[in-house]
């Protein structure tokens, strides 16, 4: 796949890193970043790769597990493996579960023995019911509801780094990532809503927009350049929320794609608010921006239209 991100600053030192789920949609695109700045990146992924630094592993098995961590001998992991989205999270809970927490936990088993400094995936999913705006610290303040087993396990997640820092002293950040599209997602009825209106649009298909509901959309060239100034500026026990900050509605989001696709508006069927999934997300970004220099610059308008240049060669 074309590497459509654009190189970052060069790091004062080279670091060798770690990307488990480095063939997924923001790891294929976290990589390239990584090595353009200089590091010694090496991939995880369950899937076959022709990379010369990539290693076969599934994280639910701990012996594959520690066998890559042994040849990648890293000083820094970017743990984004684990199984996506709400809907995937019922229909196959059984993966989600195995993936997501016992994965970790085997992540951290290995942190401890290995002794690197972990970059932990949560999603703003977490943020369960919170109607407010969501700073990083609403976890710490208030008992937040979690509305699906996807978002149980990534808060799971978070709680597994916490109590690995408290026990064990181990050096973890945690970021939480909201609604990261652009090229590299394929698309799967499990995908974001955005992939699956625009994979609806092009083929000339129905969608279904649910009402009631607002995201804030971030490209991945954004996040995955933020993502990578986590290394040059690690704190450990920090979370953060990485996202683009403005607020969409999906009638909003579903008129995007009607005028970038030219598609009729029959093709749309509005229904009520989606269940078992947040509302609103009104997300402070100002952590990321302070402390990795976080600074989305892809408007949502200009991402669906690249995006939809990638969609094409892929699909049609």
């Amino acid at each position: 796949m074309t590497n459509l991100v654009s190189a970052g600053p060069k790091s004062e030192a080279t670091k060798r890193i770690l990307v488990t789920g480095g063939l997924g949609a923001v790891g294929a695109q976290l990589v390239p970043e990584l090595r353009s700045r200089g590091h010694d990146v090496w991939i995880l992924d369950r899937l076959h790769s022709d990379d010369s630094q990539y290693l076969r592993a599934d994280v639910g098995e701990y012996r594959q597990f520690e066998n890559a961590v042994r040849r990648a001998e890293p000083g820094y992991v970017f743990h984004l493996a684990a199984e996506f989205g709400r809907w995937n999270g019922e229909d196959f809970y059984e993966t989600l579960w195995r993936s997501n927490v016992i994965g970790n936990k085997h992540l951290i088993r290995l942190q401890e023995q290995f002794e690197f400094r972990t970059i932990f995936f949560s999603s703003s999913e977490v943020y369960g019911d919170w109607p407010h705006v969501m700073t990083e610290d609403v976890m710490d303040e208030e008992e937040i509801k979690q509305l699906n087993d996807y978002a149980i396990s990534k808060w799971a997640g978070e709680l597994q780094h916490l109590n690995a820092q408290a026990m064990a002293g181990l050096e973890t950040v945690r970021v939480r990532l909201f609604n990261v599209y652009g090229p590299g997602e394929y698309f799967s009825p499990y995908r974001s809503a955005l992939c699956r209106f625009l994979y609806s649009g092009l083929r000339k298909e129905p969608l279904v927009v649910y009402r009631g509901h607002s995201r804030s959309w971030l490209y991945v060239s954004d996040a995955v350049a933020s993502l990578a100034n986590i290394v040059d500026n690690f704190q450990s026990g920090e979370v953060y929320n990485i996202a683009d900050g403005t607020e969409y509605t999906m009638d909003e989001l579903a008129e995007f794609v009607k005028e970038a696709l030219n598609i009729p508006s029959s093709l749309i069927e509005y229904q009520d608010g989606e269940p078992f999934t947040t509302h609103t997300k009104h997300v402070d970004i100002s952590k990321a921006v302070r402390d990795l220099g976080h600074q989305p610059t892809i408007t949502l308008r200009v991402g669906i239209d690249q995006t939809i240049e990638w969609l094409r060669r892929v699909y049609l």
